[in-house]
């Protein structure tokens, strides 16, 4: 059954921009299906602040189709866009791609090595997966081939014949602050945030302008295949363009009504799809909304073509919290590809629907992922038991699945930092693993690890990659016999409390109880006494028992939940290291 947001009586910021975009649309289209739009350009990898670009339309249009509309979520991938530079830190890649500077994405080697015929079928694979994961329904379109077949030829014609018109737009902002930079002393991408900008070809490029006039066309060159042209000159009543290129020399006359091999500037492009699909609702980033930027321009070029602005509102910044260099994506930047491969799709979308697109927010790699995921899973919690806010509720229900049903999700999703945990301490050992989250909870024992996965799997790739390997847990073999007999006698009547207790408790609750009671008990409380009954002193206790534990267990002063720590061991290990 196709999971409902509560989108009647929340005011979650999906539910108000559906609100707007139906009202909106009925306004201009009535009777048609509802039309949202993301961009892509598939020049590198697609990082996880562009997909916020896709995030943020898709959720409005999955709220506007689970209200009963027929809503179009169209995906421009901007693969006719130019090659600006060759990246760093691609495999597959050396100095040799730079002779590609110039052509379309489409028309550039992919990295040695893929299996996909060109540069932007390589990176918007990765993204295509990623998406299918998530549960977004898109309707893609690849500009290349709308250029390529003519589609927009009848605009490109219409905005050559008014050039002027055009350039009269562009005009009242060239004297003016452009696009906004990136403030002094922002943190590299791979450091602290990455822009959410950068979603659909909107890089310096330049608007048309040259010594021989104002158009807004820019040919692709018919020898070396380079956007280095220059139109010289231009017929509206033949079509004919005339054009140069200042990378090879080659120069032709064309009939722009039968020529196919170039595309509208930027700022002109983008306005133009806007009237051309009808687009009501697409969001753009920080650098898009600025005075004099491509979002702003295209409000007032689009009326040229007979089209209205969308409702667009601005996005801010996806952050990333700790990313391993280990196993950052190619090219520096991490993906969606890389986020699903520690998380699942569930977790991920609950990150972009419960922030409104205005506030940024962080995609944890690092030890925080394990916070993230204990607030989701009180959040489920709240949603079963029925005691959650709505518009809680409502980013749940769009986090868990879309208008059209749920996302498959883990049978049994027990907790990713007791997951991680047994990953870590059993380096994957699938056998060792079931015997561990068995024992979690013997009463209702875990039948088979299909039952923890997806979940045990991503948790299992985190503390793979995510996790140094200096920070990894290694068990003693033999045990510490010089700390065994440094203690006093306070240390060894807390070891013989806990081993008392073992068999007894032995399950993830039991053992919980037991190493926070053994302290309690021995300064004269019963094991089972609350934090207000008792002294500072014993939290003080506990943290040197708990310390003393992982001392003789790992070797360190602390490591994974002793709980978890204590099941991994197993008794019999845990009764040896513990000097019985």
């Amino acid at each position: 059954m196709p999971i409902v947001a509560q989108s009647t009586e929340t005011t979650d910021w999906v539910s108000r921009f559906a609100d707007e975009v139906i009202e909106e649309s009925e306004r201009r289209a009535p009777g048609k299906p509802v039309v949202v739009a993301s961009g892509l350009s598939p020049s590198g990898p697609i990082h996880l602040g562009n997909l916020r670009e896709v995030m943020t339309p898709h959720l409005v249009a999955d709220e506007i189709r689970r209200r009963g509309h027929t809503v179009r979520h169209l995906l421009s991938w901007d693969d006719y866009d130019r090659y600006r530079k060759v990246p760093v830190g691609i495999p597959g890649i050396d100095d040799s791609w730079a002779e590609h500077i110039g052509k379309p994405l489409t028309s550039v080697p992919a990295p040695k090595g893929s299996e996909h015929p060109n540069w932007a079928e390589h990176f918007k694979a990765v993204m295509v997966e990623a998406l299918a994961e998530l549960g977004v329904e898109y309707d893609g379109i690849s500009q290349t081939e709308q250029y390529t077949s003519g589609v927009y030829r009848d605009q490109v014609l219409f905005a050559m014949k008014h050039r002027g018109d055009i350039d009269a737009i562009l005009d009242q902002y060239r004297t003016k602050k452009g696009p906004a930079k990136k403030q002094q002393g922002q943190k590299p991408v791979d450091e602290a945030e990455l822009e959410a900008a950068e979603g659909s070809g909107a890089a310096a490029e330049d608007d048309g302008s040259s010594a021989a006039g104002y158009y807004p066309y820019k040919p692709y060159c018919g020898q070396c295949e380079k956007d280095l042209t220059t139109v010289t000159s231009y017929d509206d009543e033949t079509t004919e363009l005339a054009y140069t290129c200042s990378a090879c020399g080659f120069s032709e006359t064309v009939r722009l009504s039968e020529f196919n091999r170039g595309k509208l500037v930027w700022k002109v492009d983008w306005p133009m799809r806007w009237a051309y699909e009808g687009v009501i609702f697409e969001p753009s980033g920080v650098d898009h909304s600025s005075p004099g930027s491509s979002f702003q321009v295209g409000g007032q070029i689009v009326g040229i073509f007979g089209g209205k602005q969308p409702i667009g509102p601005m996005y801010a910044f996806v952050g990333i919290s700790g990313m391993a260099k280990m196993s950052s994506s190619k090219g520096g930047v991490p993906t969606p590809a890389d986020a699903l491969q520690i998380m699942e799709p569930q977790l991920l979308r609950w990150l972009y629907a419960r922030r409104r697109p205005n506030q940024s927010f962080k995609i944890a790699f690092d030890q925080e992922i394990q916070r993230l995921y204990d607030e989701w899973d009180k959040l489920a919690g709240k949603v079963a038991e029925g005691s959650v806010l709505p518009a809680d509720a409502a980013a749940y229900a769009r986090a868990v699945g879309t208008a059209a049903g749920e996302l498959p999700r883990t049978p049994r999703p027990m907790p990713y930092r007791t997951l991680a945990s047994v990953a870590d301490i059993t380096a994957g050992a699938e056998d060792q693993t079931l015997r561990i989250l068995s024992e979690l909870d013997p009463e209702n024992p875990l039948a088979s690890l299909d039952e923890a996965r997806p979940r045990l799997d991503k948790a299992e790739t985190w503390i793979n990659t995510q996790v140094p390997a200096e920070e990894r847990t290694v068990v003693r073999d033999e045990p510490d016999v010089d700390l065994l007999k440094s203690l006093d006698d306070q240390g060894r009547e807390s070891l013989r409390l806990l081993q008392d207790g073992l068999e007894q408790n032995w399950s993830l609750d039991g053992l919980t109880h037991l190493v926070y009671g053994v302290p309690k008990v021995q300064a004269g409380f019963p094991a089972d006494a609350t934090a207000k009954e008792l002294p500072s002193e014993i939290k003080v206790a506990q943290r040197t028992f708990f310390a003393l534990l992982y001392h003789l267990l790992v070797g360190r002063d602390t490591g994974p939940r002793l709980p978890t720590l204590l099941l991994a061991v197993g008794q019999d290990r845990v009764r040896k290291l513990l000097g019985a």
